[in-house]
C-alpha cells in the first residue's frame, strides 16, 4: 500500500536546487504557499478537477470523489470506459514509472456510483429560462446536465429512438455495456432533464417558438459518412461504417460473405473490424498510411492486432471487379501525407465496409440567418459557443474540433456555461489558469516504485465470440492503491515536510484540512522547505519592499 505520508529523514541529504540563499540577518528570498494546476487537469477535455477527486478517492471517501467528479462530467462510468485519457499521457508521474491510471479510478466511482444508485441534487432556484437542446448524444447530455444544475430547463429533442447518440450506434457494447449507458443517461433524466426521443427537429426556429425556448444548443453527432469514389463491377455488398455498426446495435446486423474488408484507419474502422470478427466474419483493414500516421489511437490498433485482424497499411483501393480488390502500394513523406508508389496488388473480400469518417447533417439550419459554415458543413461558433444567430449555440460534432465523447462532454459544459450568463445577460469570464506543475518542478526524492495495476481482460476466445465487455474494472482496493500513487503536483496534500525540515520552527500547522502558514518574524527564508516540498506546492519570492511587504 502507498501512503501519502512522508517520514523526514534528517540525516539524508537534500536536493538544494535553489539557487538564492540568505548568507546574512537580511532576509533576500521568503516562501510562499501556492496551488499550481496538476499537468492531468490542464489536459482533460471535460475539465475535471482530477487532482481533487483522486484525493478524495485515496481517503477513502469514495462519495465525494464521485461529487467532485460529476461537477464537471456527469458520465464517469462511460468516460471510464471510452476516454482515450489524455490526462494519463501528461501525468508526471509517467516520468517515474507509469502515470496513474486516472480512466479505471474514474470508472470505479462511476460503477460504485451506479451501484449505491447516487443521484444527482439540483440547489439552485428554478430561473423560469427553458433551453433547447438537438441531440442526445454526449455534448447535448452535458450541456442539459450543466443547466439543469443552474436551474434552468433543459430539454432535449432527438431524432433517434435511444439516447446516448453516437455512443449508442457507434462505440460497440463490448467498449461500452449499454445497461452502464443507459443508467448514466436515466440519471440525468431524474435529475429533471426531459428526453423526447424519436423527434427530428426539421425547423430550428419553428422549434423554439413553439417551445417558449429562451436558448438552443445544438449537439447533433456526425452521423453520415463520408464517401469516395471507387470503380466496380458486379462487387459485393458495399455499405458504410456507421449504417453497419447501428444495424448491428438494433439487433439487424447485414448478411455478408465470409471475407470482409474495411476501409479506413479511424477508430470507428477499428471497431467495424472489431465487431465483423464478432459476428464470425473474416475482416481485414485497408488503410493507405501507416500506424504512425492512423488517425485511430494506438491503443484500438493494438486491440485490433490482439484479436488477430489483418491491417494492410500503406493501400488505397483502386477498383473492385466482383470479390476481387485491386489496391496500390503507398508510401508515406516527410510530411506524413500518402503518395502512390505505381506498385499494385490483389486482395480477395466478399464485401466492403467504408469508414472514411463522418460528417454532420446541418440543413435543418438552412432557415436560420446569420450563420457560417466550414467547407466540411461544421458551423462557426465564437469563444462563447454561440453561433452567428443570437441565443444559438453549438459543440460536438457540429463545430471544429477533434471528435472523442471527452471532448463533446467538455463543448456540453462549456456551452452551459456561456448560455447560463447569456440568459443573465451577461459574459462569462474564465478564471486564470494556475501556473502548470511540471515534473520538472517537483521535488520526488522521497519516491518508491510503485507501478500501474493494470486492469483485467476477457480471456481471448470469448472476447472475439461475444459481444461481453473486454476490459474490466478495479477492485476498491485496487482503485484506492491507483488513487495514492497521485503525486499532488502543485497543490499541498498537508504531508508535514516543510513543518519538520523548519530550522526555526516558522512553519504553523493550521489544522487538517488547512494546511500551514509561515511566521515570517521567524523564517530566514533559507529555502529548506521548498527544497523538501515534494510537489512544489511552496514557491520562493523575493522579500517584498518596505513599501508592499506582508504583515
Amino acid at each position: 500500500m502507498i501512503k501519502k505520508t512522508i517520514n523526514i529523514n534528517m540525516t539524508r541529504p537534500l536536493d538544494l536546487k535553489h539557487e538564492k540563499r540568505n548568507l546574512g540577518p537580511l532576509r533576500i528570498q521568503r516562501p510562499l504557499y501556492v496551488d499550481l494546476l496538476p499537468t492531468c487537469n490542464n489536459a482533460c477535455p471535460a475539465g475535471e478537477n482530477i487532482q481533487a477527486w483522486l484525493a478524495h478517492a485515496q481517503a477513502g471517501r469514495f462519495k465525494e470523489a464521485w461529487q467532485v467528479l460529476t461537477e464537471d462530467n456527469p458520465m464517469p462510468s462511460i468516460h471510464g470506459r471510452v476516454c482515450y485519457h489524455p490526462c494519463e499521457s501528461a501525468c508526471n508521474r509517467s516520468s517515474l514509472d507509469s502515470p496513474v491510471s486516472i480512466h479505471a479510478v474514474e470508472r470505479f466511482l462511476g460503477d460504485l456510483a451506479l451501484q449505491e444508485d447516487w443521484q444527482f441534487t439540483v440547489t439552485s432556484p428554478p430561473s423560469g429560462k427553458r433551453v433547447l437542446v438537438v441531440g442526445a448524444g454526449p455534448s447535448g447530455l452535458s450541456a442539459a446536465y450543466h443547466l439543469c444544475r443552474m436551474g434552468h430547463s433543459a430539454e432535449i429533442y432527438d431524432a433517434g429512438p435511444l439516447a446516448g447518440g453516437m455512443m449508442h450506434f457507434a462505440i460497440p457494447s463490448y467498449r461500452l455495456p449499454r445497461k452502464i449507458l443507459d443508467s448514466e443517461i436515466k440519471r440525468i433524466e431524474d435529475m429533471g432533464v426531459k428526453i423526447l426521443r424519436n423527434h427530428r427537429v426539421d425547423d430550428l426556429i419553428a422549434e423554439k417558438e413553439a417551445g417558449k425556448f429562451d436558448a438552443i444548443f445544438i449537439a447533433v453527432g456526425a452521423h453520415i459518412s463520408k464517401r469516395t469514389d471507387i470503380p466496380y463491377r458486379d462487387a459485393g455488398q458495399i455499405l458504410d461504417a456507421i449504417s453497419f455498426l447501428k444495424d448491428v446495435e438494433t439487433g439487424n446486423p447485414p448478411k455478408l460473405g465470409r471475407r470482409i474488408a474495411i476501409y479506413g484507419g479511424g477508430n470507428t474502422a477499428m471497431d467495424a473490424a472489431r465487431v465483423a470478427k464478432r459476428l464470425g466474419y473474416e475482416p481485414l483493414i485497408i488503410y493507405r498510411r501507416d500506424r504512425e500516421h492512423m488517425p485511430a489511437h494506438d491503443s484500438e490498433a493494438s486491440e485490433v492486432l490482439e484479436e488477430d485482424v489483418k491491417i494492410h497499411w500503406l493501400r488505397t483501393i483502386k477498383n473492385i471487379d466482383e470479390t476481387t480488390f485491386t489496391v496500390e502500394v503507398m508510401e508515406v513523406d516527410e510530411k506524413g501525407r500518402p503518395r502512390p508508389t505505381g506498385v499494385f496488388e490483389t486482395l480477395e473480400a466478399d464485401a466492403l465496409i467504408m469508414a472514411l469518417g463522418q460528417d454532420v447533417d446541418t440543413s435543418f439550419m438552412n432557415k436560420v440567418p446569420g450563420l457560417d459554415f466550414k467547407e466540411d458543413g461544421v458551423v462557426t461558433v465564437d469563444e462563447h459557443m454561440m453561433t452567428g444567430y443570437p441565443g444559438l449555440f453549438a459543440g460536438g460534432d457540429m463545430v471544429p474540433s477533434d471528435r472523442t465523447v471527452t471532448i463533446a462532454v467538455g463543448h456540453g459544459k462549456k456551452a452551459a456555461r456561456n448560455i447560463d450568463a447569456w440568459l443573465c445577460r451577461i459574459n462569462y469570464v474564465k478564471p486564470p489558469k494556475h501556473n502548470l506543475a511540471t515534473f520538472e518542478k517537483l521535488h520526488v526524492w522521497y519516491y518508491t516504485d510503485a507501478t500501474q495495476r493494470p486492469q483485467g481482460h476477457l480471456e481471448m476466445k470469448k472476447r472475439v465470440s461475444s459481444f461481453e465487455e473486454v476490459v474490466s474494472g478495479l477492485s476498491q482496493e485496487e482503485a484506492s492503491y491507483e488513487a495514492k500513487r497521485c503525486l499532488s503536483c502543485g497543490n499541498c496534500y498537508e504531508c508535514d515536510g516543510c513543518y519538520g525540515a523548519c530550522p526555526e520552527d516558522a512553519v504553523i500547522k493550521l489544522g487538517l484540512g488547512n494546511r500551514y502558514r509561515y511566521d515570517y518574524e521567524l523564517c530566514t527564508g533559507c529555502a529548506v522547505c521548498f527544497e523538501q516540498c515534494p510537489c512544489h506546492a511552496i514557491e520562493m519570492i523575493p522579500e517584498p519592499t518596505t513599501e508592499n511587504q506582508d504583515s
